[in-house]
């Protein structure tokens, strides 16, 4: 059973930086492009990153491209976000999941917890 778990969240100031991690587990993790999304209050759910399996590719959302990076590594079964110069329209819970590159949408039944990221002075 597919499986993921985000992890990093927090309170950050404007213009701080967090990393998030998703742990993958009950697929075969190396054959998936995952991706990360988001969603604000009283907003739908948006996608705003994804990797291929091989990381020789991203796609990143306008509203993260140049502040966000996304990386994996195969061996850990594990996702990362680098979110650098955070800005309060960056609140919102975090979520991963397998995605479609191009059109940064999801490919999954089910969402995890996800994690919180809170960023305000």
């Amino acid at each position: 059973q597919l499986q993921l778990v985000e992890s990093g969240g927090g309170l950050v100031q404007p213009g701080g930086s967090l990393r998030l991690s998703c742990a993958a587990s009950g697929f075969t993790f190396d054959y998936y492009a995952i991706g990360w999304f988001r969603q604000a209050p009283g907003k739908e759910r948006e996608g705003i990153s994804c990797i291929n399996s091989s990381s020789g590719r991203t796609n990143y959302a306008d509203s993260v491209k140049g502040r966000f990076t996304i990386s994996r590594d195969n061996a850990k079964n594990t996702v990362y976000l680098q979110m650098n110069s955070l800005k309060p329209e960056d609140t919102a819970v975090y979520y991963c999941a397998p995605c479609a590159m191009t059109t940064l949408t999801p490919n999954v039944r089910s969402w995890g917890q996800g994690t919180q990221v809170t960023v305000s002075s």
